[in-house]
């Protein structure tokens, strides 16, 4: 019989022994990767380049899809284990590209991690006129997994990886209006059901993906500093979160919150590797650990329940289908 963690049925840690502290190298000690096919997006930079150097130390053989592969190929210079290929992901015929380029090499892919994301951006549409954080966030995502499927069935025991983000506590799916025709826009707003959207697909495709061994996991990385997720981001607006003063300067107790990039790189690495996750799937995890359910109405630890609902999870996959013009059929 399937699992499923609609509603949040598996929302309670498992005893992991990490926490907000640990770092993608002390999760995956004494797990060996030789022989395994890994695909990180957004695999060059800050969180996806920390997880791309620790699975391929483990032995993983590592893809990271990149708009601009020069830039890659700089930052991921010595790393051994690692092919680059060019993606962008506001592209749907560049998606497709790059996945029949997997594909023909006929390889099983035994992690999908899609770290890829963009964040505190203004206004902008695809070229199907779908807002940008939506497209490269979710879509993209929905897209990559479902053209990559039959590789990922034939690795008779595959994990998908979803990095969401605390920020989806910012926003539900706006079924009515996604793409923001009718409401004004706001960019947490929208970077908020992007991230909601990717918690639903990961509770559905786990549900959908368990006859062909394949489960699924969304989670939260952490505050990280020193990453590129905040270039296009006006002081005004961290201002307006309260992250810094009148002078642009971050807080000290903000500063002193954040993650290093090694520890925000943990949960998703355990969620790649661990052992204690081989009958568990569905699931947000966050400080490497599966989350808890979010009760209340403020921003804090764990998964709100909208985030989890069945019904929501099951439109946002006929909806993305519909979307993205793709019949992601499990089969």
């Amino acid at each position: 019989m399937k699992q499923n963690n609609y509603q949040g049925t598996f929302q309670r840690p498992v005893g992991s022994g990490f926490n907000s502290t640990s770092t993608a190298s002390e999760v995956i000690s004494g797990i060996n990767l030789n022989g395994k096919i890994a695909i990180v997006t957004g695999g060059n930079t800050g969180i996806g380049l920390e997880t791309t150097k620790v699975l391929a130390l483990a032995g993983a053989i590592v893809i990271v899809p990149a708009r601009d592969v020069e830039k890659a190929k700089r930052n991921l210079q010595g790393v051994e284990n690692v092919e680059i290929e060019h993606l962008d992901l506001m592209d749907p015929a560049s998606v497709d590209a790059f996945v029949e380029t997997f594909l023909a090499s006929g390889r099983p892919l035994h992690l999908l991690i899609n770290n890829a994301g963009i964040m505190w951006v203004p206004l902008r549409r695809d070229k199907r006129g779908i807002e940008s954080q939506l497209a490269t966030n979710y879509l993209a995502l929905f897209q990559l997994t479902a053209r990559l499927w039959p590789a990922l069935k034939k690795a008779n025991g595959a994990r998908v990886v979803n990095v969401s983000s605390q920020g989806h506590q910012f926003a539900a799916f706006d079924f009515e209006d996604p793409n923001f025709l009718n409401r004004k826009y706001e960019t947490l707003a929208g970077y908020g059901q992007s991230k909601t959207a990717v918690n639903l697909f990961s509770v559905e495709l786990d549900k959908r993906g368990q006859s062909s061994n394949v489960r699924a996991y969304s989670l939260h990385p952490g505050a990280i500093g020193g990453t590129e997720l905040g270039r296009e981001a006006s002081i005004e607006l961290f201002q307006k979160m309260g992250y810094c003063d009148a002078d642009g300067v971050l807080l000290p107790e903000v500063a002193a919150s954040l993650k290093t990039i090694p520890q925000g790189a943990a949960t998703t690495v355990w969620a790649a590797t661990s052992p204690l996750l081989n009958n568990i799937g569905g699931v947000y995890c966050e400080n490497a650990e599966i989350a808890s359910l979010s009760v209340n109405t403020e921003i804090e630890e764990g998964v709100k329940s909208y985030a989890v609902d069945e019904a929501s999870a099951k439109k946002l996959w006929k909806l993305s289908e519909e979307m993205t013009g793709i019949s992601f059929d499990i089969g």
